[in-house]
């Protein structure tokens, strides 16, 4: 009898990658052991051998195999060395989808923040990476700010031989890319215009990753116990999102700075190697970071912003998965009074997880964290403009059957439809035009607590519906238009002035944050017609919500928000009305 080929036993690895029956252990443990032997003669066979065991990693069924699954990771970055070393083509190990594998490296142009995180964290293993055809006049029209005399040689020669400059003005043992970050510290500007001016350059950074624990194949981190999956897991199905939202509290911890900052360095490596940037990634708060034990072996950690980086009315968080260790995925999250525009991204290799249930436990966090009652999703989230994967993949059933419901009656009445043609024929799949039509709109899931049910105190049902805090920022945008000629510092002088007058907020005190958070928050306010006629109770305790939105964490810029009542009616206004003003 022949011996089964490497894609065969791979299909029967992944197969069984999911918890079944304990009987199905002594399969799984010879399948390791007779693949351990194989040789890869392919990039898309080892990529397939890797994202399995990583799987296997995350949900493991028992200490052996978790033993076994580990010891096999840690053969990869030779595996991949042999690989090359064949002549193989290796360019699909560093494909968005799978990059990050022990052993290989990745080529982007990051943002300048990310530039010099990876600069300081890997310095021995980040570089620049010039190209021959790359457009330089950028990046020679600012060198004379750092060289002196370099216009000397660049206004005459289109092709100045910068690099040499470059070698010459390092300092002993300094690499180029050390170098430049080094200049744009010492540059007399804010953080802000430091990236302003680096971004454009859009240089290509190289990080050789080796066999380093900022690899997707090693990076976890420690966890008191492991938790052994010896049973299917969790279904769609399973979920039920109002017994989440009803069920008690999660068990919560603040994490000290240190720790916060080591938490934030593992999720920034966890999302550089994928080619992800996101706000709260680059610039999160390691004061702020928490920890949530969700159960079954995830971890969700939840941190916010420093007050510089804030959204001028919007609380922003964001943080990580972690399931027995390994990263899994992250969320993000933009908070109003109750109301929060949620994304979450469960990592490629993890789909074929808890992935309702995990999704079900974060908003669940949310709800206990940051009051959140109202949870909306995007349409890119769910397939719409222009997100293909989520298209393919169906997403928008994804968020249906867990209970979300369409704003817009359109969409309603066309999910209506679809349900009762997939209730007919077993067979029914959604078509792509339909599902782009279905995912063309905002969907939401309102939460109410068991014990308030029926109180009139609660929030009305669809209050949100219509909510878009980008029609805030246009009505904005056209007082600024019809009033101050277009010109931004004029309104916003104008509106801190008004709102300093109809609060009696001449004679506060502000500090240079809460300053900024005052003036940001005066251009929504100058909107709202009868502030001046506010109770005196109300005038305070907006003034609290501004200088709460500069606090420490902005779980508590929602908490005051949601206690005031009339400032909450005025913005759900002013984000509902199509003109305002």
């Amino acid at each position: 009898m022949a011996a089964p080929s490497l894609e065969q036993l791979l299909d029967r690895l992944d197969a069984l990658k999911r918890p079944a029956a304990p009987r199905e252990w002594r399969t799984l443990a010879r399948l390791l052991t007779q693949l351990a032997r194989r040789r890869f003669r392919d990039a898309e066979s080892l990529v397939r051998f890797h994202e399995i065991l990583l799987f296997m990693r995350a949900y493991p069924q028992g200490a052996a195999l978790l033993r076994e699954t580990e010891r096999l990771l840690k053969t990869f970055a030779a595996r991949v060395e042999r690989l090359k070393a064949s002549g193989a083509d290796t360019y699909q190990l560093e494909y968005g989808e799978v990059s990050g594998i022990a052993g290989t490296g990745l080529s982007a142009v990051f943002t300048y923040d990310v530039v010099r995180r990876l600069a300081r964290a890997h310095p021995r293993r980040v570089r620049l990476a010039w190209e021959e055809d790359e457009d330089r006049a950028h990046l020679l029209a600012l060198l004379p700010r750092f060289l002196p005399l370099f216009e000397e040689d660049a206004y005459v020669d289109a092709r100045a031989p910068f690099r040499e400059w470059l070698r010459a003005a390092r300092r002993p043992g300094e690499s180029e890319l050390q170098w430049i970050v080094r200049q744009f510290e010492s540059l007399p500007v804010s953080e802000r215009e430091r990236a302003e001016l680096f971004d454009p350059l859009k240089l290509w950074v190289r990080w050789e990753l080796g066999d380093s624990r900022a690899a997707r194949t090693h990076l976890r981190r420690p966890v008191g116990e492991v938790l052994y999956h010896r049973r299917p897991l969790l279904a769609r199905k399973d979920v039920d999102l109002a017994r989440e939202m009803d069920a008690p509290p999660m068990p919560v911890e603040k994490l000290s700075r240190a720790e916060g900052e080591r938490v934030l360095s593992d999720g920034s490596d966890a999302m550089t190697v994928r080619f992800r940037e996101l706000h709260g990634f680059t610039h999160g708060d390691p004061r702020t970071v928490v920890r949530a034990e969700a159960g079954r072996g995830l971890e969700i950690f939840v941190w916010g912003v420093p007050p510089p980086r804030r959204l001028p009315l919007l609380a922003y968080h964001a943080g990580l998965f972690l399931k027995n260790g390994v990263p899994v995925g992250y969320h993000e999250g933009l908070s109003l009074f109750e109301r929060t525009e949620i994304g979450v991204n469960l990592f490629y290799t993890f789909r074929d997880g808890e992935s309702a249930w995990t999704y079900a436990r974060l908003m669940r966090l949310y709800r206990q964290l940051l009051g959140t009652r109202v949870f909306s999703v995007e349409p890119y989230q769910l397939g719409g403009s222009g997100n293909y994967e989520g298209l393919d993949s169906g997403a928008f059933w994804f968020y249906r059957k867990l209970g979300f419901r369409p704003v817009r009656p359109e969409i309603a009445r066309l999910v209506e439809a679809e349900e009762r043609k997939i209730a007919a024929p077993p067979d029914y799949r959604t078509g792509r035009a339909a599902l782009e039509r279905l995912a063309s709109g905002h969907v939401v899931f309102e939460a109410t607590d068991a014990a308030r049910r029926g109180d009139d105190n609660q929030p009305r049902a669809g209050e949100w519906d219509n909510f878009h805090v980008r029609r805030i920022g246009l009505a904005v945008q056209r007082r600024m238009a019809r009033e101050f000629g277009g010109d931004a510092r004029k309104i916003r002088a104008a509106s801190a002035r008004e709102v300093e007058r109809a609060l009696g907020a001449a004679r506060v005190s502000f500090n240079d944050d809460e300053r900024r958070a005052f003036e940001n928050f005066s251009l929504p306010l100058a909107l709202v017609p009868d502030l001046a006629r506010w109770t005196r109770d109300e005038r305070r305790d907006l003034l609290k919500i501004v200088r709460a939105k500069a606090g420490r964490d902005e779980r508590t810029y929602l908490r005051l928000l949601r206690r005031h009542a009339r400032l909450r009616r005025a913005i759900i206004a002013l984000g509902t009305n199509s003109r305002t003003r």
